[in-house]
């Protein structure tokens, strides 16, 4: 996978860098492998807008995507590789050699007529493999990590993603995630062996901001800009400061750098060691 930059021809395109789409082989989806998609546009069950600065995008279909890998010890074929709009990670079409369908997550490396396979023994230490991390040999790259056996992957899935296997003891693997976190993860929860492709996607850019709207994401106003009445970093004549001990939320809730997890946590305990926090915290930080 490559990037492609483009000249500065117009405002739009001075700033635009794109995937080349190298990889992929295919335009359409596969039919059966794909359903409409609600797009909720920020709003719950009563309609409120809980969600901000949503709504519009384009129309996209949902392509299921086999995180379970609940398919075991029948090979597959990798017959194309496509673009998924609800991700930014590629998408893998399988046939599997009983005649059924489905997608996987694109590793890294995986390429069309490739053999892949989900199996509770010994299968070959590949990319693309799903087994159970007791199986995983210790220093490995996996991706699409399960937190509960047979729940399907939960972590690990976005472009570019890899977790290392660090240490087997007991019951227990332990997993340095990608945000530096090591976690503890039970042995028999499936995970497939290799990084997830498309990780050039990090140096891309919109180039403008017509296609945030196209992605359904409408603009941000600075809350600084706003009247009292709007947001408590409202007000006052001109460049005025945020009056306030620290910068808050429109609903006056601290922002930037308060911790928001429960510190009774019940998966607390499985964690050995915390993410790393950014040293650049503070400054130069958007109003909310």
């Amino acid at each position: 996978m490559g990037i492609r930059a483009f000249r500065p021809y117009t405002p739009g395109t001075r700033e635009r860098v794109v995937s080349d789409f190298a990889e992929v082989t295919r335009g359409k989806p596969e039919k059966s492998l794909t359903k409409a998609k609600h797009r909720a546009k920020g709003r719950n069950n009563r309609g409120v807008i809980t969600c901000r600065h949503r709504g519009g995008g384009s129309k996209k279909l949902y392509r299921l995507v086999d995180f379970r890998r609940n398919k075991r010890d029948i090979p597959a074929r990798v017959a194309e590789i496509e673009y998924d709009p609800n991700r930014n990670a590629r998408i893998a079409l399988l046939f599997y050699r009983d005649g059924e369908k489905r997608y996987i997550l694109h590793p890294a490396g995986l390429e069309v007529g490739d053999t892949v396979i989900a199996s509770s023994e010994e299968a070959p230490f590949e990319v693309g493999n799903a087994m159970p991390l007791s199986k995983v040999p210790l220093g490995s790259q996996v991706h699409n990590v399960e937190l509960v056996a047979g729940k399907g992957g939960q972590i690990v899935r976005a472009a570019g993603a890899s977790a290392q296997v660090m240490a087997k003891e007991g019951d227990y693997v332990a997993l340095r995630l990608p945000s530096t976190e090591v976690r503890l993860v039970r042995k028999e929860c499936y995970a497939t062996m290799g990084q997830v492709g498309n990780a050039e996607v990090r140096n891309t850019s919109l180039g403008k901001a017509g296609r945030t709207r196209w992605k359904g994401r409408r603009p941000q106003v600075r809350g600084s800009v706003m009247n009292p009445v709007d947001h408590p970093h409202g007000g006052g004549e001109g460049r005025a400061p945020i009056g306030r001990a620290g910068p808050v939320t429109p609903w006056g809730k601290p922002a930037l750098g308060k911790k928001t997890r429960k510190k009774n946590k019940e998966s607390n305990r499985l964690i050995v060691r915390r993410r790393r926090r950014s040293s650049k915290r503070g400054r130069g930080g958007r109003d909310s």
